[in-house]
């Protein structure tokens, strides 16, 4: 956001607030979450995050939310794609703030480099394995004429730096380019744009859209990962339906909220705030 002169206090807030709405487990509980409220309205983590700053949180005493300006609620809205969104006029614009769409590909960005990490440490992934990939294996061939001494874990370590680096000086420089051609004058004139203007280049999007499909073949999809998303979702499931059983159980200010929001609803909420800690124990509790 700095280096493209935006608003960066904005484009923090879409960054932080959009955390807000994140289930337990990660996107293993959204899933979960999401099947429990199949026939109730469904879950999603960007929705939530909106419900969050707009209703469950409740600082003020003469209305629910935090009072957050239009510009942040209209970038939690709308992160992540495809963009399509109603303004307090009517009006349906294409795109959202430059923050927003800048705080979407962070996002991305974080998320790829901290699982990438995440695989090599709990070696679901080598460092030989990723050489097949050509994100990885041009920031390890620069890494290493840059560092020509290190070694594991060091060096993956500075690999996914550099792969970091990479994308935002790409992302930085393709974005620049795309907002001086499009003559884009206003916050109007960008939600008026038929595609986002933060982008990266044609090459690097390629490459991404590669990276992304070998962390699926193996990682996301690895039996290891895989069992303990099983084992997670059950125990979100067994505390879900523990509630709904003992709904005395989510406290007075949860229960004031069944007879408006439905009991679904409120356990929702409920988990949806708890912790991965919380939830096991909540589990724990459950099974004794």
């Amino acid at each position: 956001a700095r280096a493209l002169r935006l608003n960066e206090d904005l484009a923090e807030a879409i960054a932080l607030g959009h955390d807000l709405g994140h289930a337990p487990f990660g996107h293993s509980g959204e899933e979960m979450l999401a099947e429990c409220m199949r026939d109730h309205g469904g879950f999603d983590h960007n929705r939530q995050s909106v419900r969050v700053v707009e209703l469950l949180e409740r600082p003020y005493p003469d209305f629910p939310g935090l009072n957050l300006t239009f510009e942040v609620r209209e970038g939690l809205r709308k992160h992540e794609r495809p963009y399509k969104f109603p303004i307090p006029e009517g009006e349906e614009y294409d795109c959202p703030s430059l923050e927003g769409q800048v705080a979407d590909l962070a996002d991305e960005i974080t998320y790829y480099s901290h699982d990438l990490d995440d695989a090599l440490d709990f070696e679901i992934l080598t460092p030989g394995r990723l050489e097949e990939n050509e994100v990885w294996r041009n920031s390890h061939r620069a890494v290493l004429a840059r560092y020509t001494d290190a070694r594991e874990p060091e060096l993956h370590k500075l690999i996914i730096r550099d792969i970091i680096d990479r994308e935002v000086h790409d992302l930085v420089a393709t974005s620049a380019e795309l907002i001086a051609e499009s003559g884009v004058q206003s916050a109007d004139d960008v939600r008026r744009q038929t595609a986002p203007l933060i982008h990266y280049s044609d090459e690097l999007a390629e490459a991404n859209r590669a990276l992304r499909k070998f962390l699926y073949q193996n990682v996301y999809y690895h039996p290891r990962v895989a069992e303990v998303n099983r084992r997670a979702c059950e125990m979100l499931r067994i505390v879900f339906e523990a509630y709904l059983a003992d709904p005395d159980r989510l406290g007075e200010g949860a229960t004031r909220r069944v007879e408006k929001e439905g009991l679904h609803r409120t356990v929702c909420d409920y988990i949806a705030g708890m912790t991965d800690r919380y939830v096991m124990e909540e589990y724990a509790r459950d099974r004794r």
